[in-house]
């Protein structure tokens, strides 16, 4: 029977606690755990990957710095910015890693042609780009068949903390976001819209798709039970 697939609209919420929250989730699910997309942002924060060097982070000021368990260097979250995680069994989906990757890209570049925007992606550096400005992040981790972490789309974010650091370890790397480029700045619209172009790209079911009235997350995002540490191995 093929497995529903709950979306889930957060709002704002602190990234260490859903950090802790969607590695529960992974920990703890099993062959019958519903796949989840949690759509949301997060306040001000620098996120390392396991490649991160924290000379990449120029000048964080009042801005916390968290390492993560993701893959990929450094990156900035902040409101204005649609984060998306994935939560998924992946072999149950018959995804490999790279068809993962391709298809949030290509989910990202595709929502952006609705807008009139001319997406692409670079060989020599993972995330969509407008010209030779990044708009769009991605970092995931896979443990035990199951993704975790995703993507970061700037739609409306503040640009100026990415000038603290280097993104994706790039020096001088330009941002840019969907508002300034002709695009929606309303969140909930480029969800609704982002959502369509991943159950399209990943090859899920739209009929399987289910919003639960109240948006709270399987284990909740305030839950600060410790999860067991694992290898920072990441594909």
């Amino acid at each position: 029977m093929e497995k529903t697939n709950v979306i889930r609209y957060l709002g704002l919420q602190d990234y260490a606690k859903t950090y802790r929250a969607m590695r529960r989730f992974t920990e703890l699910r099993d062959r019958d755990t519903n796949d989840e997309f949690w759509f949301l942002e997060h306040p001000a924060v620098f996120t390392l990957g396991i490649s991160g060097q924290r000379h990449n982070v120029l000048e964080a000021g009042d801005i916390p710095v968290i390492p993560t368990d993701r893959g990929g260097q450094v990156t900035y979250h902040g409101p204005g910015q649609l984060v998306v995680y994935p939560l998924l069994d992946i072999r149950r989906a018959r995804l490999g890693p790279r068809q993962l990757v391709s298809g949030l890209e290509s989910a990202v570049i595709a929502l952006l042609r609705d807008y009139e925007i001319a997406g692409q992606l670079r060989s020599d550096a993972p995330g969509v780009y407008v010209g030779d400005a990044k708009i769009a992040s991605l970092g995931l981790r896979i443990r035990r068949g199951c993704c975790y972490h995703g993507l970061a789309l700037n739609v409306t974010t503040d640009l100026e903390p990415f000038q603290r650091i280097n993104p994706c370890g790039f020096e001088g790397l330009p941002l840019t976001r969907t508002v300034d480029l002709g695009g929606p700045a309303d969140l909930e619209t480029v969800a609704g819209d982002l959502l369509q172009h991943l159950l399209l790209q990943l090859g899920l079911s739209k009929d399987s798709v289910h919003e639960p009235a109240i948006g709270q997350a399987t284990f909740p995002v305030a839950d600060n039970a410790a999860v067991s540490q694992h290898p920072a191995t990441s594909r």
